[in-house]
């Protein structure tokens, strides 16, 4: 159980660890790549490390030196089948993702998690692969672990029935492996992450629209990857600057890809006092974010703006409760299918802190409140409502607890550290 005191205000500069969505698929995409790939600031978090680890128990060299992360590359179809089932812990991405690399080895492979993760529904990523020619199985009702045996695959036309960044991600990945041109539509845009890091590594990809094309076959060539921060993991700062009065946090080098900062646009909406500075574009944009306190109001979050802000949710949440008016957010059952069900863990928390919040016809609606209490707070396990519920406590006149705290190591270790520097 750790005690979270309340804060006067949250001042300083800091620099974040490098994005966890980013850093996954830089180790993925150079340990099928030819040749050395140098990533700096992969992210050290549990997630991460899973996915690390995976590809050394299939015969890549991977090292830590320093800020980078190094990695050599076997190519498309030089991984080598592991001694036992790959355990990914609690990483869904790890799991989904490696999926769609391991459609293409020549090679049986079981891949497990933890209890949690096995609550997780992989029949999205079943289907599609399935569709592939890949032979691919889950546990009973869609769950892990899933067992895969690779070789060939087949070109699709894939229509996605819900937005999702990481079946996007597997399918792509297969499509590495492919006859032919794989092709992939979207209803909404999600990250692009993938499509992204596919080009800078050489593949033969297309964008139009929310239509992508990958042609199977050709060899991705080693780069070396500078990594921004995780614009997720800054969320709790800014939402922390915005709510404690005279507060003023500038975050360094953050990820201000469109697909992934709809937190941006939804905060300049509640009308935050923001502005990215210092912008320039690598093989992802990014910037310096400069935030500052003041009132909030309440807006509408609907079913477009969803795949932009889905691991920003939870903080949001935080925020409304304390603007003015009511926020409406639409269609985000996706925060179900999270590490904990975030909705229930969000809604549970706030409403013994004096929130005002309740799920109604698939909508969640929260009417802001002067000020939240301090209480005994759960994180459920979940990473994110521990974070986010943190700063909820900041804001209260007494302090606050929450249990289970190291379940922030998922996605960033540093949080606690990085909170007490601002608030010192």
């Amino acid at each position: 159980m750790k005690k979270i005191e309340p804060a006067k205000k949250i001042v300083g500069e800091i620099t974040l660890p490098g994005d966890k969505s980013i850093s996954h698929r830089a180790i993925m995409l150079g340990a099928i790549a030819n040749g050395s790939t140098r990533a700096r600031r992969v992210l050290d978090c549990d997630d991460c490390n899973y996915t690390i680890h995976a590809f050394r128990d299939m015969g890549v060299s991977i090292q830590r030196d320093g800020d980078y992360t190094i990695i050599e590359g076997r190519g498309l179809r030089g991984l080598k089948r592991p001694k036992s089932a790959i355990n990914v812990g609690n990483s869904g991405t790890s799991m989904r993702l490696l999926s769609g690399i391991l459609a293409g080895q020549d090679f049986e492979v079981t891949i497990c998690g933890d209890k949690s993760l096995q609550k997780r529904p992989m029949d999205r990523i079943v289907r599609p692969l399935s569709l592939m020619g890949v032979r691919i199985t889950a546990a009973e009702g869609g769950y892990p672990p899933i067992k895969i045996k690779g070789g060939h695959v087949k070109s699709v036309n894939y229509k996605m029935p819900v937005p999702s960044a990481q079946v996007k991600s597997a399918v792509l990945f297969a499509g590495l492996y492919a006859d032919g041109v794989t092709t992939l539509e979207e209803s909404f845009k999600s990250r692009d992450h993938t499509e992204r890091m596919l080009k800078y590594f050489g593949s033969n990809l297309k964008v139009e629209g929310l239509k992508i094309q990958v042609e199977g076959g050709k060899e991705l060539e080693a780069k070396t990857i500078e990594i921004p921060a995780d614009i997720s993991s800054a969320s709790f700062f800014m939402a922390g600057a915005i709510l404690l009065k005279g507060s003023r946090v500038r975050i360094r080098d953050v990820s201000i890809n469109p697909t992934r900062a709809g937190i941006l646009d939804v905060l300049t909406r509640m009308g935050a006092k923001l502005k990215v500075t210092n912008r320039r574009d690598l093989f992802e944009p990014l910037g310096d974010i400069e935030i500052d306190s003041g009132e909030t109001k309440g807006i509408v979050i609907d079913e477009g703006m969803i795949p932009g802000v889905i691991d920003e949710l939870p903080i949001i949440f935080v925020l409304a409760s304390l603007s003015s008016g009511r926020t409406v957010i639409k269609a985000a059952e996706e925060l179900k299918i999270k590490e904990t069900d975030r909705i229930k863990s969000m809604e549970e928390n706030l409403k013994a802190m004096g929130a005002k919040i309740e799920t109604k016809e698939g909508c969640i609606i929260i009417d802001g409140v002067r000020e939240l209490k301090g209480v005994r707070l759960k994180s459920f396990g979940d990473h994110r409502t521990c974070m986010a519920m943190t700063i909820a406590a900041l804001t209260s006149e007494r302090p606050s607890s929450i249990d289970d705290t190291e379940c922030v190591n998922k996605s960033f270790p540093e949080f606690f550290k990085v909170l007490e520097s601002l608030t010192a």
